[in-house]
């Protein structure tokens, strides 16, 4: 509780204060409060920036009708420093929330020094596999991932990565270590381009393949559409280990009731800021099939279908209110599961 407090209070601290630019001529820094507190040289080459995230939930699940989660509860809560020096930059991210008790997330230093298309990244890190994965849980429409992203994308580990991007294309490959072996690693890379990309069109493909110490290969297959107040995406993901193949894929379709639309940058869709005062308001529905991890509604791995629908009103460009209602039914043994969760979020 400690810890959530302080999170509160730092996150709150720019808001409280005049919300302004303030600058000093010379060889000086910058201060900027209006969004996160950022620090920055008058010449662009140090910097420092303070922000993070807190997801409020209540979450009600069911398995067979009958009740077997009812709370509230601290789905994150993040503080992270960010910055450069030079042509380096850094991140340092902790979870406080969830009960983690301060584990570390993103925990790298990166090299700029070559431009866009050639960036080194050592350190803790997400491995570059999978769109939904790749998008921070504070700006995908859904509340929670989907079943087919849970059960087969690698997610954060320690490693190097190099990655660029050069026009409408990204790169990125990576050696990192692996848990699912004693002392191994992994090599995971993905590619994405973007045939059509302008103010009110993009069309995303993407293709990642993960190969790791425990004789598992895994591919996933990307492709997203947004066209102004519309938005859909789909993953289908593969993986063979020893001889066994298992595979899933899911389909989310968005619309952005009040007119905005859903941005796109290095490979990757972020979330909607309202273009007003009075907020902005989306309806969002999901679909999956095959296998995952669908515990969000009581089934644990397995093969499953699932139905989702979703509503999200960003009050500004920090204060997100959500609600998802999912549906599942096991194909192995009919169970049905199914969850109702709904967030307060602030993210800065």
């Amino acid at each position: 509780m400690r810890n959530l407090v302080m999170l509160l209070a730092l996150l709150f601290l720019p808001h409280f204060l005049l919300a302004c630019v303030v600058t000093k001529d010379g060889d000086d820094v910058a201060l900027n409060i209006k969004e996160s507190i950022e620090i920055e040289s008058s010449d662009g080459h140090y910097s420092a920036k303070l922000g993070g995230r807190i997801q409020w939930d209540y979450n009600h699940a069911e398995l067979n009708g009958v009740t077997d989660e009812d709370d509230f509860s601290i789905r994150r809560a993040r503080l992270y420093l960010s910055g450069n020096a030079n042509d380096w930059s850094y991140k340092v991210q902790f979870n406080l929330g969830n009960g983690n008790g301060g584990t570390h997330e993103d925990l790298y230093i990166r090299y700029n020094g070559w431009g866009k298309q050639a960036v080194v990244t050592i350190g803790n890190q997400n491995e570059p596999f999978g769109l939904e994965q790749l998008e921070s849980s504070k700006d995908i429409s859904y509340l929670e991932r989907s079943a087919i992203t849970e059960g087969y994308v690698p997610g954060r580990h320690e490693g190097i990565l190099f990655s660029g991007q050069r026009g409408d294309i990204t790169y990125a490959l990576g050696v990192f270590e692996d848990d699912g072996a004693n002392d191994g690693t992994a090599v995971t890379g993905r590619v994405t381009y973007a045939p059509i990309k302008s103010a009110d069109e993009v069309l995303h493909i993407g293709v990642a393949h993960s190969r790791r110490e425990e004789d598992l290969d895994i591919t996933g297959l990307e492709v997203a559409y947004a066209k102004d107040r519309y938005h859909i995406q789909s993953e289908f993901i593969s993986s063979e280990e020893n001889n066994v193949s298992r595979n899933g894929f899911y389909v989310q379709a968005g619309w952005i009731i009040t007119g905005e639309k859903r941005p796109y940058k290095n490979g990757i869709f972020k979330r909607v800021k309202p273009a007003n005062s009075s907020g902005a308001w989306e309806l969002v529905v999901r679909y999956e099939d095959g296998d995952g991890a669908y515990s969000d509604e009581e089934l644990g791995s397995t093969d499953a279908t699932s139905y989702g629908v979703g509503v999200n009103y960003y009050i500004n460009n920090f204060i997100r209110i959500g609600a998802t209602f999912s549906d599942a039914k096991d194909n192995l043994n009919d169970d049905d599961g199914s969850e109702f969760r709904v967030r307060l979020q602030i993210a800065i």
